[in-house]
């Protein structure tokens, strides 16, 4: 995550608790206003723990598996059943 996707976190963190703020006032502390504080919370801590974890290189680490388009061997789905169509039969189209 780059500082300029940080800094737009932030600045839509601080938009969401504006609007959360002018909710409570406008509706007081009904549940679905509580529940909006709450996710809010929540999402202050995780942007949180963002800041503070070093950037991760999962992606440029990711193990690539290349996938044969190569017919499979028929054998292995002998006697395979095909969930609610019912059992495979070679000898059907």
């Amino acid at each position: 995550m780059t500082s300029t996707e940080l800094a737009d976190l932030r600045r839509a963190i601080e938009q969401l608790r504006h609007t959360v703020v002018e909710l409570h006032h406008a509706f007081g502390d009904v549940p679905a206003v509580r529940r909006l504080r709450n996710d809010l919370e929540r999402l202050e801590i995780d942007a949180g723990e963002l800041l503070s974890a070093p950037p991760s290189r999962a992606d440029s680490l990711a193990e690539h598996v290349v996938v044969p388009d190569t017919p499979l061997d028929e054998s292995m789905w002998s006697g395979a059943d095909d969930e609610g169509v019912g059992g495979y039969h070679g000898d059907r189209p």
